[in-house]
């Protein structure tokens, strides 16, 4: 095995890793707002590693332009995607773990603040 496939075969397992530990938490989180945590940070951390993985392997110039594309709109279109959905879900009235120790945005309405 060379240098390649040992680099390869790293960067799949911790982007397995990522997912398995992403997916652990959104199947033991206690509401959504924490399991949507889990699942955008399993989604960005998990698939750098196997775009990584996938981009090593293959190891032309192709391969990799496009698993860094991939990467950057992965690094901005998830966090941006979880934002949405967890003020929407905030807007809906979907309740919160009955142990959660802050609610910033119900805050910041009842202060006046925009909630945009």
């Amino acid at each position: 095995m060379d240098v390649r496939d040992t680099v390869t075969v790293v960067f799949l397992v911790a982007g397995l890793a990522f997912m398995l530990v992403g997916v652990l938490g959104i199947v033991r989180l206690p509401d959504a707002y924490h399991r949507l945590h889990a699942s955008s940070k399993c989604t960005t951390l998990g698939l750098m590693g196997l775009l990584v993985a996938a981009a090593v392997h293959i190891g032309t110039s192709g391969a990799v332009v496009k698993a860094l594309l991939t990467m950057v709109f992965a690094f901005v279109a998830t966090p941006v995607g979880s934002h949405v959905l967890a003020k929407s879900a905030h807007a809906a009235g979907m309740p919160q773990w009955d142990r959660t120790l802050s609610d910033e945005l119900a805050e910041d309405r009842e202060r006046g603040f925009p909630a945009g």
